[in-house]
């Protein structure tokens, strides 16, 4: 009996993030960037073409296969389900756990290793990108997997880490590119330490390996093209470096770190100072590693809250090592622990209070949606209120990760991050539905995609159309018996005869359904 207790307490460890990762109901897709990857990924399964990513009959030659080959045989293999399109996803989610709970204990110590995962699966960035079907989840883990590999190389006999310190290298660049450059060059003072690292045939290896994906791509598309892909790749990063949509000042991520690492983000600046007193090595990955990788991303044009993803697993380290000092602190523990047994509940219940009798009626949530949001919003306000002086510090961890666990399990299970363009899902079901839909593809008019909000909506609407057909320039293009989405309508209201008004509302606007008779 004894001997099953550790196995109970391995196979806990496993089981309490099922709710913080698993999502059993109906899903909708956004329309970028998961909705577009999505979308190719259906083009890869329905004309068999694996090599050129495609927007309707055109190359897209500013980004890689990776993802969208790793969403198409996930469903090629379980099925043709939306659920098997975030699998990807969710096994990078569930890697990058473990690689956590992994450095908490190198870094640290084994006790309280689970800490760390339950707090990067409960910060706000990484639980809202591991629901959805993108690289940025899948890339981190990966650039965690360098991080683990890197501390575990202790010397030249540790082949299995250097190999895989090489390895991860090659398999990130095929999911974000020149972006892994950045974790490279922020690691370039740790490394400095294991300088003889770089100098390993086994990590040279692990390079060649990692760039087997990418280089099989890159000879398999360079037929196609007039020049070789990497010069592609190499426009868009030049596009991303200059003024764009997405560029924001210097500052961006000072203030935008502290908003999407919510609610652990304080602690986590807390601890990235406080870990000054640990060991040369572990300091250069705890400080000078996302110091210099926040400096690199803010001098860089076009800043999203993703591109700190990669960061995210350090950040949780972080955040424990914050709790822990505070809470052992002569100076600060009373702050603490009045700020969060006080302070932030009062703050929380304030907010739910105006939320529930100010904004629900103008934000358009279901009853189910607004029933889990209120809930987890006061489950989190009660479970801190329950700090008190005379807790451990183990009894204040648990109720520290119970609050935010609570919150994004309920979060998670009401739809809010799987289900995000419910209305127009309930609207294509009965699109789906009509008679007509059913059994006949249906084509595009990509004359009328001139916005992103035409771009936006036609990539949902034709992820759910059950036999989506070819895109055409024009209406005119269009045959008889054939149906189309299209935003021009001038010739219905022209008393053209021909076509045929099937569908349209609000939610599909500026897209309607068109019959040609």
């Amino acid at each position: 009996m004894l001997k099953r207790i550790p196995k109970f307490k391995y196979l806990f460890k496993l089981i309490i993030f099922i709710p913080l990762i698993f999502y059993f109901g109906k899903r909708s897709y956004t329309a970028f960037d998961e909705g577009f990857y999505a979308l190719q990924a259906r083009w890869i399964l329905e004309k068999g073409n694996w090599t050129i990513p495609l927007w309707w009959d055109e190359y897209v030659l500013d980004r890689t296969i990776g993802l969208q080959f790793l969403i198409a045989k996930s469903q090629d293999f379980f099925g043709r389900n939306i659920f098997y399109a975030y699998l990807p996803t969710t096994a990078a989610s569930i890697l990058m756990l473990l690689i956590t709970y992994k450095l908490h204990e190198e870094l640290f110590s084994k006790k309280y290793a689970i800490i760390s995962p339950l707090i990067l699966s409960t910060t706000y960035v990484w639980f809202d990108y591991s629901h959805l079907a993108t690289q940025d989840i899948i890339y981190s883990c990966l650039v965690t997997i360098g991080l683990l590999s890197a501390v575990k190389i202790k010397s030249e006999d540790d082949k299995f880490y250097i190999l895989l310190f090489g390895i991860w290298i090659g398999l990130a660049f095929m999911m974000k590119t020149f972006l892994v450059f950045v974790p490279i060059i922020s690691l370039l003072p740790y490394l400095f330490i294991k300088k003889r690292l770089l100098l390993r045939r086994f990590f040279w290896f692990g390079l060649l390996i990692g760039f087997i994906p990418f280089l099989f791509w890159m000879f398999s598309i360079n037929p196609y093209l007039e020049k070789n892909i990497i010069f592609y790749l190499v426009e868009k990063f030049n596009f991303l470096s200059n003024k764009t949509s997405f560029t924001n000042p210097f500052y961006y991520y000072f203030w935008n770190i502290p908003v999407t690492f919510l609610p652990w983000s304080f602690f986590a600046i807390i601890g990235t100072i406080c870990n000054s007193s640990q060991s040369k090595e572990n300091k250069y990955l705890l400080i000078y590693f996302p110091t210099i990788l926040i400096v690199i991303l803010s001098i860089f044009s076009t800043k999203t809250p993703y591109y700190t993803l990669q960061i995210s697993s350090i950040f949780s380290l972080n955040a424990y090592a914050g709790i822990k000092y505070l809470y052992n602190s002569k100076i600060y523990n009373k702050i603490f622990l009045f700020i969060t047994s006080k302070i932030i509940p009062i703050f929380i219940f304030a907010l739910t209070f105006i939320y529930y009798f100010f904004l629900k009626n103008n934000i358009d949530l279901n009853s189910q949606e607004n029933t889990f949001l209120i809930l987890g919003l006061l489950f989190f306000g009660i479970s801190w209120s329950f700090i008190k002086h005379q807790n451990s510090f183990k009894e204040i961890l648990t109720i520290l990760i119970i609050g935010p666990y609570l919150l994004t399990s309920f979060f998670l299970q009401s739809g809010l991050f799987t289900d995000r363009s419910r209305e127009l899902r309930e609207t294509m079901e009965y699109v789906s539905s009509l008679d007509k839909v059913k059994n006949q593809p249906v084509k595009v008019d990509k004359s009328g995609i001139k916005n992103t909000l035409s771009q936006s909506k036609i990539i949902r609407i034709s992820l759910l159309t059950p036999k989506l057909g070819e895109g055409l320039e024009s209406i005119d293009q269009l045959k008889k018996s054939e149906l189309i989405w299209t935003t021009d309508l001038k010739k219905i209201k022209n008393d053209d005869y021909s076509f045929e008004l099937i569908y349209e509302n609000e939610i599909l606007k500026p897209w309607k359904l068109i019959f040609k008779k």
